[in-house]
């Protein structure tokens, strides 16, 4: 396997390049492309993660199912389903759709590190809510109601990503309910 490889944006959320994932994040992180996505069940429940306590950016909070860096010229879809069975052993979902393609946020971790992304958020429903995290990336995974889910971005043991994306999903109405934000607004960095 080769270095994974992050895309790095311009302003107008254009490809400007490349760099290295593992030497990308620091005090000084370039903005770059990112996803969050959000593993809906046919209850409605949602997958919640606490990221595993050694990771290098933001050790053990809680937040979404899972996010990742699409590699140049990947499409997202193919993205998230990478991330879905590479950290949470998830073979596929049943369908991908577009929430919030225009999410980008900058936060600092208490050792300094920035994240800095255009980090379009998306929803995986699932029929088969079996989860093999690898633990590595993941320390917990845990099926919640969205009501348990909303009450996390409440508390500071979640991730900064995480309320700034609750803040948004929230009025949408329950995961289920979330509108297909279809794909426009989507960075002209990444296909579909």
């Amino acid at each position: 396997m080769g270095v994974e490889e992050i895309v790095l944006l311009n302003a107008e959320d254009e490809a400007v390049g490349t760099a290295p994932k593992s030497t990308s994040h620091h005090r000084d992180t370039p903005y770059h492309l990112a996803f969050s996505c959000y593993v809906v069940d046919t209850e409605g429940r949602v997958l919640i993660t606490q990221r595993a306590l050694d990771k290098r950016t933001f050790p053990g909070v809680w937040t979404g199912s899972c996010c990742g860096h699409p590699g140049p010229g990947e499409k997202l879809r193919d993205a998230v389903r990478r991330r879905l069975r590479d950290e949470l052993g998830m073979p596929g979902a049943a369908s991908i759709t577009s929430v919030l393609p225009r999410f980008q946020y900058r936060a600092v971790a208490e050792d300094g590190t920035v994240e800095h992304e255009r980090c379009p958020v998306v929803r995986a429903t699932v029929a088969d809510g079996a989860v093999r995290p690898n633990r590595d990336e993941v320390e917990a995974a845990e099926w919640w109601t969205w009501e348990r889910c909303l009450e996390l971005a409440e508390r500071p043991e979640s991730s900064p990503w995480y309320r700034l994306q609750l803040a948004e999903l929230a009025p949408l109405g329950a995961p289920l309910d979330w509108p297909d934000a279809g794909r426009d607004a989507l960075p002209p960095a990444l296909a579909w």
